[in-house]
């Protein structure tokens, strides 16, 4: 990754961050700076472990903003450009008087790395990339997020722990472009098992916090 891109990446994590901590913070503008913190070590620690997890995957992974592509269930049924949905956390906040706090707004890219590839195994024995290794990257997002959120329980970090929470919840739905539709579509077993164990962590958060 050059440095561009690097920090096309890290204006990204910072912008979405701001996003998510308004949207959190439109009740209570007291916990504003907080919120922005917590979700940028919460999403650069996931991004982070993805990078990570594709290296030795052979894999780029570039993190962007969530983009809708299709306004219908066709094929054909598409934009003729993604539409940017950075904007959707602070609408619903907005029209639900900060009720529903939507924390889906990163999604990521892959990449093989070829010349890697073509390094280790051959250059006539190029490793397909299959959904199981995509499926994985965005596990491990979630792992990552879930040991955070025990490390700020143990903190006393309440507010961190929380978010982390409600991000990991929402990084498992199953909606186009998400991680949770990345998991579901490569195995219905991981994701059910990823799910219910989410569930676990949200009704322990809620109890908890």
């Amino acid at each position: 990754m050059n440095i561009k891109e690097t920090a096309t990446e890290l204006f990204i994590i910072i912008l979405a961050a701001t996003i998510l901590a308004m949207s959190v913070a439109f009740k209570d503008s007291s916990i504003l700076y907080y919120a922005i913190i917590s979700f940028i070590i919460i999403i650069s620690a996931n991004v982070l472990i993805k990078k990570i997890v594709g290296y030795f995957l052979e894999i780029d992974v570039k993190t962007k903003f969530w983009s809708w592509y299709q306004f219908g269930f066709r094929k054909d049924a598409h934009f003729k450009k993604p539409v940017p949905m950075l904007w959707l956390p602070l609408l619903l906040s907005l029209i639900t008087n900060g009720f529903l706090q939507w924390l889906g707004i990163l999604e990521f890219d892959i990449k093989p790395k070829t010349e890697r590839v073509a390094k280790r195994h051959g250059l006539y024995r190029f490793t397909q990339l299959t959904e199981w290794h995509i499926a994985w990257i965005a596990t491990w997002g979630i792992i990552l997020n879930f040991i955070l959120a025990i490390i700020g329980y143990i903190a006393g970090f309440e507010l961190f722990t929380k978010l982390s929470i409600y991000f990991i919840a929402w990084s498992i739905i199953p909606i186009a472009g998400l991680d949770g539709s990345k998991i579901f579509f490569s195995s219905r077993g991981l994701w059910i098992t990823l799910f219910t164990i989410i569930s676990l962590i949200l009704g322990w958060g809620l109890i908890i916090i």
